[in-house]
């Protein structure tokens, strides 16, 4: 969540971030009643606490007709006491339920708008030119025996599927890859749960407007992720980090899910828009200060991977109504999809600043003053399924092979994928 110190010291500065977003700014008037409320409240209570212990002291020593007005002026303290006691408690929870609510502070530079209203920071490369009739993802995959949507949807329903053969293979050399660069990198590998707390989902910024979007399993009370930042933002909940040798980072391989609510009707056709895929996410802890620089990092080793896969593609700053709650800033990466003659986004990452460790308890010393602070955290895709149909598309050939790039080869064992 937002730092309410900062509200309360800048609340213009919050309502600005909200009117970017397209949200209500009436929300930080609400939130500074509700603190006054609570503190009001808690005030009060503490008054009357003392006043009540001080009497109490006075009824030991008192005697008679005293003593019994004595302990009636106490019973009707405890009362007071009791109702000022559930007052500022019900304050803190309508206060923590509006900070909720509150998006992370957008940084300065994010565009204003909707989906819509990203800018293109940069274009990387030129789509290809076909002197044959391209065939979809689909069509391809089918082709090569590499996906299997009927008996997906058999099995599973509607956007669930099977990668076979050179599919599977394809799967798992893209995912090793990504997991092979990040540990070049210094990232730490990580098998993540696909299960998590309430708490943790919450946490991670996941539940707050978006409870319709995940799986949850009631009567375990669990979630099922749709990517595994939200175990990795869990992983140093209620811990405080050391990160004075630099930030820690780690990269997640885990399967997704995701409810796809309100996508009817969009991208029913192959793979991608699914309800599972696999997925490697790099996830950062670091300290305030460093969080924009680490950013641009993420982005660099997004690019890299991009550039392993020879995908022509674009970087745009995404809309601050399109960011999410928990990121202040977020940059995609878009390939071009031949037969849909637009770019489609394969990458994503997020600066979260001290959005998701605030709710998780995640903090440093402050190396600038006594005490703690909560750190930053960041995240970034390498590789997800979804680049199955980026590579298929791009590389296809007239025969209807698919050439495997380079950098790809020695992971799947093959230089072209070949027509069954």
């Amino acid at each position: 969540m937002i730092d309410i110190k900062l509200l309360r010291e800048d609340p213009e500065r919050v309502r600005a971030s909200q009117r970017a977003r397209g949200e209500d700014d009436g929300i930080v008037d609400a939130i500074v009643a509700a603190e006054q409320a609570h503190r009001s409240s808690l005030t009060e209570f503490e008054r009357l606490r003392t006043e009540q212990k001080s009497i109490g002291k006075q009824v030991a020593r008192a005697q008679g007709e005293e003593k019994q007005a004595l302990l009636g002026q106490t019973k009707e303290l405890a009362a007071r006491v009791r109702q000022l006691q559930a007052d500022a408690d019900a304050a803190q929870t309508e206060l923590g339920d509006l900070l909720r609510q509150v998006g992370n502070l957008v940084e300065d530079g994010v565009p204003v708008g909707g989906e819509d209203d990203y800018t293109v920071l940069e274009t990387v490369g030129e789509p290809p030119q076909f002197d044959f009739d391209a065939k979809d993802h689909l069509a391809l995959g089918e082709s090569l025996a590499a996906i299997d949507m009927e008996r997906g949807a058999k099995v599973g329903g509607s956007r669930f599927y099977f990668l076979t053969g050179v599919g599977a293979r394809l799967e798992l050399a893209l995912l090793n890859m990504g997991m092979a660069q990040a540990v070049e990198h210094g990232f730490t590998p990580m098998i993540t749960p696909t299960l998590v707390k309430t708490e943790v989902m919450a946490g991670a910024g996941f539940i707050d407007k978006h409870a319709d979007e995940v799986y949850r399993l009631e009567a375990d009370d669990l979630f099922l992720t749709g990517t595994s930042e939200v175990a990795l933002a869990g992983y140093h909940a209620d811990e405080i980090l050391d990160l004075s040798a630099g930030p820690r980072r780690y990269a997640g391989w885990s399967a997704c899910y995701r409810r796809e609510a309100g996508s009817h009707g969009k991208d029913t056709r192959g793979i991608i828009r699914v309800h599972q895929f696999h997925k490697v996410e790099m996830f950062t802890y670091c300290r305030v200060e460093d969080a924009a620089a680490e950013h641009q990092r993420l982005l660099a080793w997004e690019k890299e991977m991009l550039a392993k896969v020879e995908l022509p593609y674009r970087v745009i700053d995404t809309a601050a109504g399109d960011l999410g709650g928990p990121a202040a800033r977020k940059f995609d990466c878009e390939a071009w999809v031949p037969t849909q003659g637009r770019y489609r986004e394969l990458t994503s990452t997020s600066n979260c600043t001290t959005y998701q460790a605030r709710r998780l308890n995640t903090r440093e010393r402050d190396p600038y003053g006594s005490g703690t602070r909560a750190v930053a955290t960041l995240n970034g895709t390498l590789a997800t399924t979804r680049w199955i149909v980026a590579i298929l598309e791009n590389h296809q050939q007239a025969d209807g092979s698919v050439r495997v790039p380079t950098a790809l080869q020695p992971f799947l064992g093959l230089d072209v994928l070949k027509p069954v």
